[in-house]
């Protein structure tokens, strides 16, 4: 089982960027967590982070019979990307949204997710543990398909 982990635009700067939302971790430690618990569930991950709304398109093409399954955190991306919708859709592998945060206790224009629209489940505002529920709801669905 193979599951890419797609991170959108500023997660790169976590531990930098709005403390107060998104903690004081690094993307390097997220990466860590997300490889660790990945481990733990034996299955590969691939991780990709883009701060550009067309290279997360084609990354998620590029998933197609190439991976089993998808973990979006696409951030801001999440409330403006038709184009990502679209993608998840075209591809049609078994998704995972995740935020860090929890969009729907933020701003008015957080609240419509379109990557939401193609993916089974949303996990927000967990934190990293975020990404490990994302990740062990897919490798069970995987191991049960």
């Amino acid at each position: 089982m193979k599951i890419l982990v797609v991170n959108g635009p500023n997660l790169n700067m976590l531990g930098v960027r709005e403390r107060e939302i998104y903690g004081t971790q690094s993307y390097a430690e997220l990466c860590a967590f997300i490889e660790a618990c990945s481990a733990q569930l034996g299955v590969a991950c691939e991780l990709f982070q883009s701060n550009y709304e067309g290279a997360i398109v084609e990354r998620i093409q590029q998933a197609l019979g190439r991976e089993d399954a998808i973990v979006i955190n696409p951030a801001a991306y999440t409330h403006t990307s038709i184009a990502i919708l679209d993608a998840l859709r075209a591809v049609a592998l078994p998704a995972v949204e995740v935020h860090l945060s929890d969009p729907a206790a933020r701003e008015c224009f957080r609240q419509v997710s379109y990557a939401g629209m193609a993916c089974e489940k949303t996990v927000s505002g967990k934190g990293f543990e975020g990404y490990r529920e994302a990740l062990a709801y897919l490798a069970e669905r995987l191991k049960n398909a």
